[in-house]
Order: C-alpha cells, then sequence, then structure tokens
C-alpha cells in the first residue's frame, strides 16, 4: 500500500523507523520525504549548536497529504521545523509548506510525559503509548471575542507515539526527548 507523495512519488504507508538512528541527519534521511529542505532550514538557525536530542513525526492526510516535523533540542532552544503538502486547489500541484519555530527553553514552563503500560499475561508490562505535552508561557492563538470560552490558554507543543505509530523504538526515543527538556526547564542559561 502506498500514497501519492511530493513531487508525484509513491510514498509507503508505513514508514521507516528513525529510532535507531542517534544523529538528527541519519535521523531525518531515513524518515522525513524532505530531509533536504528540513536540515536546511535547521541548520540556518542551529549554525553548528550541538544537538542534544530531537524527535521527529510524519503522518499522511487525505486532504494535505504528508505532514512532517523535526523537533530539537540545544540545550537553550526548541527549533521545529514543520513541513505540509498544500491542499489540493491551494497552490500549483506538488507544493508544500516550510515553516520553523524557535522557542527558548526558558518559556517552557511544564513538561508533561504519560506513558500507557499494558501487563501480559505472564505478568510483563510494556510502554504501548506515549503522550508528551510541554507548556508554554505564550498564549495559544484563540478566536477574540465570544468565541473564546474561560480564560486564555497557554500554547502548548504536544507530541505522541504509539506501537502501531511509530513503535517502541520511537515510543522510548520520545521519552528520551521528553527527559532531556524536562532536565533543561527551570535551569540557568550560562
Amino acid at each position: 500500500m502506498s500514497r501519492p507523495g511530493f513531487g508525484g512519488g509513491e510514498l509507503p504507508a508505513v514508514f521507516p523507523d528513525w529510532s535507531p538512528y542517534q544523529d538528527l541527519e541519519s535521523a531525518a534521511r531515513a524518515y522525513l520525504r524532505d530531509p533536504d529542505i528540513a536540515l536546511e532550514a535547521l541548520g540556518g538557525v542551529l549554525r553548528g549548536a550541538s544537538v542534544l536530542g530531537f524527535t521527529l513525526e510524519r503522518f499522511v492526510n487525505e486532504v494535505n497529504g504528508v505532514w512532517q516535523e523535526v523537533v530539537v533540542c540545544d540545550g537553550s532552544r526548541l527549533v521545529l521545523w514543520h513541513g505540509e503538502d498544500v491542499p489540493p486547489g491551494e497552490g500549483p500541484p506538488g507544493s508544500m509548506t516550510s515553516s520553523l519555530r524557535v522557542v527558548p527553553v526558558s518559556t517552557v514552563t511544564e513538561v508533561g510525559c504519560r506513558r500507557r503500560l499494558t501487563r501480559a499475561e505472564n505478568g510483563e508490562v510494556r510502554v504501548d503509548s506515549i503522550d508528551v505535552y510541554l507548556l508554554l508561557t505564550s498564549l495559544d492563538e484563540a478566536p477574540p471575542g465570544d468565541d473564546m470560552v474561560g480564560a486564555p490558554r497557554h500554547d502548548a507543543l504536544r507530541f505522541g507515539k504509539t506501537l502501531d505509530d511509530g513503535g517502541a523504538g520511537q515510543i522510548a526515543r520520545l521519552e528520551e526527548f521528553a527527559r532531556l527538556v524536562a532536565s533543561v526547564v527551570g535551569r540557568p542559561l550560562l
């Protein structure tokens, strides 16, 4: 089974596993459809900074096509790259967006990590999904006026992996990333 991709190529419905790769470039080249675009955008911001950890995401959506994301932590910043196919009718065929966002780690106020555990009949426990959120000091973009219910909400970055979407390796790598970010939140920057 495959799906149409950027530039008319076919994409596998199941993506290769990036979790065995410890360096960003190898992981991006193994997993992303557009690694050169992502790495160029990230490199322009990182400019030689050490990559302490990262996480990757990619999925195919029936309307927009491929959605890709890379999040890198260099100890003082989170650098997020996001690439997404443009929906049909909103640009020439094969168009995509490439977005970059830099979030200072000092703006992360909370790191949350929820693991779903399952217990086999033999008593062995395994993690079958993980959800991570990073709560930021910035406010979520909400519509003005009466459409907004309650007080303004803080912006959050959310990431998730399951056994079906990423497998045990990517679950472990996302948990490792959450622990890295948690370890630098609230520490004075040198």
